[in-house]
């Protein structure tokens, strides 16, 4: 076994592999760029070293700086992660060449795999099943057009040498398809350096399923059963869970064996994932092989009870494979949930942004309990527009895939994070759904359930006014009562006997009052019509701003944390999260409105790729107008009405700030 890792990485999977290296007694050191230097990840290893700066081309996907710092500080190996530098055979070979393991595939099962077309040449020899499309060379957009009308729509564009969504089109029509090929290659090329394409018949109501497969260089080759990864929004997995819910032992064999004989066509070592997407009837096709550990490996973790970063180092240091194939188990179900930064109500955009309260469920370390949380972020770091915006991963274990559910909900409704928007609620409305809750799943099940999982923003449930008026009157009352001046006391006492008090919070746009009353020693709240008599006890966090409450609302017992920021609150309930603002109309009668009628804004900070209009063009609603990218991922602003480009404020290759005015419209 190695006594020295570098991990060439950042984030959770960093800290994953630095759990594991530190119970094998392996010491390890953290790569970091300029805006990682206090990074979780960083303290989790026993060295960090810099290695340039915070866009991912000047520092994580530079492997001669890494490989240098592997030299300096003695490793034995380097373990890539995913994403990144982890499915690079330059980089692979690199590592070989200096002496040095690379923690993965050999470089020509990288290479192999690496292109989806090629590796789909290599698949139809192994005799593995193929989605009938075009996988060759020939990139002439003409050509491509027209092999896209032979396959007939709708047809999928997917970067040659893509994954993770990016470089990924469904084209509905002919007319589109120009269009279409244009910005997938321009997407492809900034993610992957590689604006190589191929077409796929795009199949009706497919499910997402991938198989764990695990080989050594002693010519032993696994698979550790599935995965169903169906649930997606952008082509971007949400939920994984294991096992795949329908999947028969017939099926899974076949589908197990058809993954080991792909691994095999490319003499694989290591962790891969093969994928498959697989149609209502059961039929299943080859879509591409990771060459490396995926993010959704803890589901398989969970109910087979082994550590995979562990078969990792233990594979890549030369020893055979821990267990075979008859040797495996599969026991209950588990599911991952993915914490995004980003906003689902603005179509999943991310949000960036300071982490200024993380609060996660209590946990067991990975394999030893039925929740276990995957993170690489505290309270106080920054989520950037430089790399993915991935929180955390919930994973949950049941007997069976009910039990999951429910302690998925549960684990969702202790996740509490303040400074950016999350996809919680929506990862909560989902465990709910009738279509996911029934295992009726397929890649469009979002899409589909969209009126029940992303309905209109409703007003703030009363709970939620009442805990947020709660912790207004406790840090009142807290503030005044520290000197010890009874005159000073804000408890509502007075000698008369009765006290009447406003608290107002806008709910959005709209102004919501909470107005509590004291009779003697009889506290009550009024809101919304409705006099219940109220108690409560509040007990502060340890992190400033931060109350956890319990309440006694009539007859209803409230339990619930309250996150306050200035004027800002977050109120965290029962799985709800619902942000108010103090409001002190008082305060606030001189302001004045301020009008941006015709302005287009930026929805997140990103970069200007391509302006399609110029100051004076006429424009109709829809019609696209520029185009940002951001985490590499593209995002279209169009025309919101008809009308006419007064004028464009940024050129092509400008960087903007989220909510910058891009041009305006008349």
């Amino acid at each position: 076994m190695f006594t020295t890792l570098l991990i060439a990485n950042r984030g959770e999977i960093a800290c994953r592999v630095a759990a594991t290296a530190r119970r094998l007694g392996i010491r390890t050191i953290a790569v970091y760029s300029d805006v990682d230097a206090t990074a979780r990840h960083v303290a989790s290893c026993d060295v960090g070293v810099h290695i340039g700066g915070p866009a991912a081309r000047d520092s994580y996907l530079k492997g001669d700086v890494i490989l240098q710092a592997a030299l300096a500080h003695g490793a034995q190996a380097v373990h890539p992660g995913y994403g990144f530098l982890s499915e690079n055979e330059g980089f692979a070979l690199a590592c070989a060449n200096a002496g040095i393991t690379f923690v993965g595939p050999p470089a020509s099962a990288i290479a192999a795999m690496g292109s989806k077309s090629a590796a789909k040449t290599l698949m139809e020899k192994a005799g593995v099943p193929l989605v009938p499309g075009y996988h060759g060379d020939n990139q002439d957009p003409q050509f491509l057009h027209q092999q896209a009308d032979q396959i007939g729509y709708p047809v999928l564009i997917k970067a040659s040498a893509g994954g993770g969504g990016k470089g990924m089109r469904v084209v509905d029509t002919s007319q589109a398809f120009a269009q279409a090929l244009v910005s997938c290659k321009r997407e492809a090329i900034s993610s992957f350096g590689d604006d190589r394409v191929l077409l796929e018949r795009y199949l009706q109501k497919p499910r997402h399923i991938e198989i764990q497969v695990f080989a050594d260089q002693h010519g032993y080759c696994v698979y550790l059963f599935e995965r169903d990864c169906s649930v997606q929004r952008r082509h971007q997995k949400v939920i994984e869970e294991a096992p795949a819910p329908g999947m028969t032992e017939a099926r899974r064999r076949s589908m197990g064996e058809a993954a080991v004989a792909a691994a095999r066509a490319v003499n694989y070592v290591g962790a891969g994932t093969v994928e498959f997407i697989v149609e209502p009837d059961g039929r299943f096709y080859f879509m591409e092989m990771n060459t490396r550990l995926q993010v959704e490996h803890p589901v398989t973790e969970m109910i087979t009870g082994l550590d995979l970063v562990e078969w990792q180092l233990r594979v890549a240091a030369g020893e055979p494979l821990p267990l075979l194939q008859d040797q495996l188990q599969l026991t209950g179900h588990s599911i991952e949930a993915r914490i995004y930064a980003e906003n689902p109500d603005t179509g999943f955009l991310p949000s960036v942004g300071t982490l200024s309260f993380l609060g996660l469920p209590e946990h067991a370390a990975f394999t030893n309990g039925d929740i276990r949380v995957d993170g690489g972020v505290r309270t106080g770091d920054t989520i950037s527009s430089y790399y993915d915006p991935m929180i955390a991963k919930l994973i949950v274990r049941g007997a069976d895939r009910d039990q999951a559910r429910a302690r998925m909900l549960q684990a969702l409704s202790q996740t509490q994070v303040v400074g950016v928007h999350t996809n919680v609620a929506f990862l909560g409305r989902l465990m709910t759904d009738a279509a996911f809750a029934a295992a009726d799943l397929d890649t469009g099940l979002i899409e589909r359930q969209r009126a029940t999982l992303l309905p209109p923003v409703a007003p703030a449930r009363a709970e939620a006014l009442a805990l947020a008026a709660t912790s207004v009157l406790t840090d009142e009352s807290s503030e005044r009562q520290g000197d010890g001046d009874p005159w000073s006391v804000t408890d509502g006492w007075r000698l008369a006997g009765h006290y009447h008090r406003a608290v107002t919070f806008l709910d959005g746009e709209v102004s919501r009052q909470v107005m509590l009353h004291r009779e003697g020693a009889q506290q009550s709240f009024e809101l919304d019509g409705l006099l219940l008599p109220v108690r409560w006890t509040a007990r502060s966090d340890a992190v400033a701003g931060v109350q956890h409450i319990s309440l006694t609302l009539g007859s209803t017992c409230l339990v619930g944390t309250v996150v306050r920021r200035d004027e800002r609150l977050q109120v965290f309930d029962h799985g709800y999260t619902t942000p108010l603002v103090r409001h002190d109309p008082l305060a606030h009668a001189d302001d004045e409105d301020v009008e941006h009628a015709g302005g287009l804004t930026a929805p997140m900070p990103g970069k200007v790729i391509a302006v399609h209009v110029q100051a004076g063009a006429k424009v109709t609603r829809g019609q696209p107008l520029l185009v940002m990218e951001a985490m590499k991922m593209e995002h279209t602003i169009a025309a919101p009405a008809d009308g006419r480009v007064k004028e464009v404020y940024f050129s092509v290759g400008d960087q903007v700030t989220d909510g910058a005015a891009l041009l305006s419209l008349e």
